[in-house]
């Protein structure tokens, strides 16, 4: 069926690069619902295809940045934004009704996990009542498209997000407006990484829904996915999240194993990926951040119990990897120690609050949690991040707003490198006087103090 469908598509889109200024100038536009790490850069995809985005969000600074042609994320340039507000193919507002001059409509919004650690759809469905009355087909066009991008459990789409749009809207999905479900494949911090060059995974909640988002992305992007339904294109998006997570907790759990026998479970890892089959290189770290793999897994766990199933490979996996944290800890201990310091009192000053190297993301990041743990056993932690100049409030560490990263030569008696940013590894750290914690291996030989510890 997959087959058939690409094969369908294909000749699909063959004609519709072919017409492609002729449906420019028809003025199909699309509204983009969330301006994060995933939403800006879906928006500047369209418009740089040359459609007319407007792009929506709650949050009035993203909005005003955006109207003023400024960057909020690092890795994108403010140049690129500029220039699709200056030719009129990008726009943003927090005026939801611009929906109702919308042929579609792209949700990117957050699915954070609740304090019992279950989903929290709440976003998505806010979303769904905001946009629901503005759902009516434009005067002599299609039925309006919704899609959703935001991880979630199989079945939001034609459930929890159908129910909401039919119910605030008086319309059915799948004959007054299409429905469908197309994860985003974001990747921050990778250069080769474009929305437009990853393949776009999509499922419609009928034959002709996924025509309509074919179409929509078509435009966009260079190599379309279609699948079988809705519940299949969540799907894909959890499994390769908890591919990962899965994988990462296995190296964590080898750190540990080969550390306590004097095996470098990096150089481990380096010689194993030489195979050119069978393995693939996955490297441990102090904890999982990032707002997708700490959390979608989770997602899975929780529908699953609903269908009468235990994810014990999921759930083991969680376990590890929140338990990175503590092993960083008791390092820390052992290398002031070994300095004749005790914790209690002890000036720490912690390398990277991103999650991942050379983003400005800190979404989940396990810095955070050392931070906490590391301040609960008396020590004084400060942080510096070239990324992270001052930490913004967020729903899980709200006691660190405010706090402003430091210089990277600030007085302290233990460095704890958590986040391998490029400026880091290169940094010269053998004149070092205080132990280095090194949780990603980001320090070369040569470059290593006499009181080297990895953790």
């Amino acid at each position: 069926m997959i087959e058939k469908l690409w094969e369908k598509w294909e000749y699909k889109r063959k004609s519709i690069i072919m017409n492609k200024t002729k449906e420019a100038d028809s003025g199909f536009d699309v509204a983009v619902v969330g301006l994060g790490y995933v939403g800006l850069p879906l928006s500047l995809a369209f418009a740089r295809a040359g459609m007319r985005v407007v792009g929506l969000d709650v949050d009035a600074a993203k909005v005003e940045a955006l109207g003023r042609s400024l960057s909020y994320l690092h890795h994108i340039p403010a140049a690129e934004i500029a220039a699709e507000v200056a030719a009129g193919r990008l726009t943003a507002s927090t005026d939801f009704g611009h929906v109702a001059g919308c042929d579609a409509v792209v949700i990117c919004v957050p699915t954070p996990l609740n304090k019992n650690r279950e989903p929290d759809i709440s976003y998505i469905l806010n979303t769904g009542i905001a946009i629901a009355p503005h759902l009516a087909a434009r005067a002599g066009g299609k039925p309006k498209l919704v899609v959703l991008e935001s991880t979630t459990y199989p079945g939001t789409t034609d459930t929890d997000l159908r129910a909401v749009l039919e119910k605030h809207s008086g319309l059915k999905a799948g004959r007054d407006f299409q429905l469908a479900f197309s994860p985003e494949r974001e990747d921050p911090g990778n250069p080769q990484s474009r929305v437009a060059e990853i393949p776009k995974v999509m499922g419609g909640l009928t034959p002709e829904c996924l025509q309509r988002v074919q179409e929509l992305y078509g435009r966009a992007l260079r190599r379309l996915v279609p699948v079988s339904s809705t519940r299949v294109a969540e799907a894909v998006k959890l499994t390769e999240n908890i591919f990962r997570s899965v994988n990462i907790a296995l190296v964590n759990e080898l750190k540990l194993i080969y550390g306590s026998m004097g095996i470098d479970i990096w150089e481990v890892i380096e010689a194993a990926k030489t195979k050119p089959f069978g393995f693939m290189p996955f490297y441990p770290g102090p904890g999982l951040g990032g707002h997708c793999i700490p959390i979608d897994p989770f997602y899975l766990t929780w529908k699953a119990r609903e269908h009468g199933h235990a994810t014990r490979f999921i759930e083991l996996a969680g376990e590890i990897n929140t338990a990175m944290p503590d092993h960083v800890i008791r390092v820390v201990f052992e290398a002031l120690n070994d300095a004749s310091k005790a914790v209690k009192g002890a000036r720490i000053l912690l390398l990277g609050l991103a999650y991942k190297a050379d983003v400005d993301d800190d979404r989940e990041s396990p810095a955070y949690v050392l931070m906490r743990k590391l301040e609960e056993k008396g020590a004084q932690v400060d942080y510096h991040d070239p990324y992270v100049p001052v930490i913004r409030m967020t729903r899980e560490h709200p006691e660190f707003a405010g706090k402003k990263s430091v210089g990277i030569n600030h007085s302290c008696d233990l460095i704890l490198i958590v986040t391998a940013h490029e400026s880091f590894r290169k940094n010269d750290f053998s004149k070092a006087k205080v132990p280095v914690v090194d949780t990603r291996n980001c320090i070369e030989p040569g470059k290593r103090p006499k009181k080297y510890f990895r953790a």
